[in-house]
């Protein structure tokens, strides 16, 4: 008798949440249509070495973009570099279906810590009125490929 009480109530309960859902609009999901929306979905070409995968150039989960650092591979300045490096990541963002407004994170990693003031002039109103997060630091060693300043962040999709 206990057990029936227990069930009658369970079902009383995910009745008023299920209504309490409908009403703010809220649908019910299965579990495989979840899944499937979160699922890991590389976007760019996958960098190899020796025929393995070493890293993806962009991927997304969900609702979010995530973008490979990209670095400025030419001579030039920090300020040269860190324009490049910035249109190069807005092209990725606008081919997949984002934007610099969207970005949320970003990751900033310099050669030389003293381009730091360098770097933020070009830097500066390029992620819109709200810019992201961000974590800027000078690598010991430099960054790879002889680029002044590298950058990756992680973007919202619609």
């Amino acid at each position: 008798m206990e057990q029936k009480k227990q069930n009658s109530r369970r079902k009383a309960v995910k009745g008023v949440i299920a209504a309490a859902a409908a009403g703010l609009g809220v649908s019910q999901v299965s579990a495989a249509e979840n899944k499937k929306k979160s699922a890991k979905k590389v976007t760019t070409s996958i960098t190899k070495s020796n025929d393995v995968p070493l890293f993806s150039g962009g991927v997304a989960y969900g609702n979010l973009l995530f973008i490979a650092g990209k670095g400025a591979h030419f001579e030039g300045d920090i300020a040269a570099h860190t324009d490049h490096v910035l249109k190069e990541l807005e092209k990725e963002l606008k081919k997949h279906g984002s934007s610099m407004d969207k970005v949320l994170k970003v990751n900033v990693y310099l050669h030389d810590l003293n381009d730091y003031h360098g770097m933020n002039d070009v830097y500066r109103g390029r992620f819109g009125e709200n810019p992201p997060v961000r974590t800027t630091v000078a690598t010991y060693g430099g960054v790879p490929g002889d680029s002044l300043v590298e950058i990756d962040c992680i973007a919202a999709l619609d």
